[in-house]
């Protein structure tokens, strides 16, 4: 039973591993989309890195947008936290 265990833990560590990977490559990867004058940058784990109106830069608008995004972001895997009952779901207890 206590190798069980280990197997478990030593599983989830790998699927942790696997998602700190896939943050990484996310992080790296660009999405530009230009449409009437608005330009966009967000990165691939959806941050924002540039944003400009007819070619005006506006930080503190990148800034609150990225904050705005991260809380959605929360709400989202709190929801999904309480759906799956969290990681204990997964070890079966």
């Amino acid at each position: 039973m206590a190798f069980d265990k280990l197997k478990q833990l030593g599983e989830l560590k790998k699927m942790r591993d696997q998602a700190v990977q896939i943050q990484r490559q996310l992080a790296a990867e660009e999405v530009v989309v230009e449409e009437r004058g608005v330009r966009v940058v967000m990165t691939g784990d959806q941050k924002i890195k540039e944003l400009s109106v007819q070619g005006i830069s506006n930080d503190i608008l990148i800034d609150v947008l990225n904050k705005a995004l991260k809380k959605s972001q929360e709400v989202a895997a709190r929801k999904l936290q309480q759906m799956s009952g969290g990681l204990s779901g997964l070890l079966g207890r």
